[in-house]
């Protein structure tokens, strides 16, 4: 048996021809950068977020930085993070010359705890950067309701989240700003590195217009800082054909996690959680486990791949812990880093198989 983490061909074979001709397209053109597929996806992502200004950018962590900077956040700044994500997230606040502080996460949703977050704010705090982690929405009418309170901007990280729902509305609609991943991986990816950032406000749209490009709002008039951070037009067209099937590939991810959650419950494994009134995209489906590296070893024997997202938190890593031992001061982010494990999940993985994971977790025969 060979069941992968994640595989792509399937999806680049069906799609071949409509990627072909886009690419062709671009060719034929000749308009590589910010091309009018780069516009036309930034108009049409804009729509399906539901929000009125979407730009392109070359990354996430891109989108998450320029959105930092383009609402003034920078040195002697705080922006509060949770402790659980990957390493990009704080990364864009230390880019933008601000200082990440960590916060536990939710035992139960494993996003940031609005409670920690509330606790965590100083005189030098400017923002919430709550992220939508594995594809679940963050309990953003509780984050919104800390950022009223205190005068606070948000940001929201929707890497792993394009098309998550929360209460009604899609991610990355509720905040100051938000920053999208293209990466190959994500549910919408592409093929290379990409990103996105949506927003309402069209200072904020204006603004990383002109830092993607060398600070230009004219050409050869460099008024700001001179980044290039632009989206390549030949990744725009291929995410524009990509983006017409994004909720068929959702429902198609909710329905092979609704298998997995129905075989898994009642077994030794912990599933995600997904509250009353928020969608869940599951870009990774991510059990906890007390026995994690058994069953990843047992799991890898039978020839089912996995992977662990994250195994150190970002308080943790070298960069931020600075020869510091910071164990122990995020407890709940240093017992999920221990027991999480990530099932195979992509739109083209079949029942049967999904089936067969189970099994193997639970020991119980494949259903028939």
């Amino acid at each position: 048996m060979n069941i992968p983490l994640i595989e792509l061909s399937t999806q680049h074979k069906r799609l071949r021809e409509e990627i072909n001709n886009v690419i062709q397209g671009v060719l034929d053109r000749g308009d590589f950068i910010l091309g009018q597929d780069v516009a036309k996806l930034e108009e049409e992502f804009a729509a399906y977020c539901g929000v009125k200004y979407a730009v392109g950018v070359d990354s996430g962590l891109s989108a998450l930085e320029l959105s930092l900077r383009a609402l003034g956040i920078g040195p002697g700044h705080e922006v509060i993070v949770p402790a659980h994500t990957f390493t990009a997230t704080a990364a864009a606040v230390s880019f933008a010359g601000a200082t990440p502080v960590f916060v536990d996460v939710d035992p139960e949703t494993w996003n940031i705890d609005p409670a920690k977050v509330e606790e965590a704010i100083t005189p030098h705090t400017r923002a919430i950067l709550p992220v939508h982690l594995y594809g679940l929405p963050v309990d953003m009418h509780m984050i919104l309701g800390i950022a009223e309170k205190y005068k606070l901007l948000v940001v929201e990280d929707g890497c792993q989240a394009h098309g998550a729902v929360y209460k009604g509305h899609h991610v990355g609609s509720f905040g100051n700003a938000a920053g999208f991943s293209f990466y190959p991986t994500k549910n919408l990816g592409a093929c290379g590195d990409a990103g996105m950032v949506t927003t309402n406000d069209p200072q904020v749209a204006e603004t990383i217009r002109a830092l993607r490009n060398c600070g230009q709002r004219m050409k050869n008039v460099h008024e700001l800082e001179p980044f290039n951070h632009r989206l390549d037009n030949l990744q725009a067209a291929i995410l524009r054909v990509k983006l017409h099937y994004l909720d068929e590939w959702i429902a198609s991810r909710r329905r092979l996690a609704a298998i997995y959650n129905k075989l898994l419950t009642g077994s030794n494994v912990a599933i995600p959680a997904e509250p009353l009134g928020y969608q869940h995209v599951y870009h990774l489906y991510v059990i906890r486990s007390q026995e994690r590296d058994a069953l990843q070893a047992r799991l890898k024997e039978r020839g089912i791949g996995t992977a662990v997202h994250y195994p150190t938190p970002v308080h943790l890593q070298p960069f931020y812990a600075k020869g510091e031992d910071r164990r122990g001061q995020f407890p709940v982010t240093e017992r999920i880093c221990n027991e999480i494990l990530s099932l195979p999940m992509y739109p083209e993985l079949t029942e049967e198989q999904v089936e067969i994971v189970a099994s193997e977790i639970t020991h119980t025969p494949v259903p028939t």
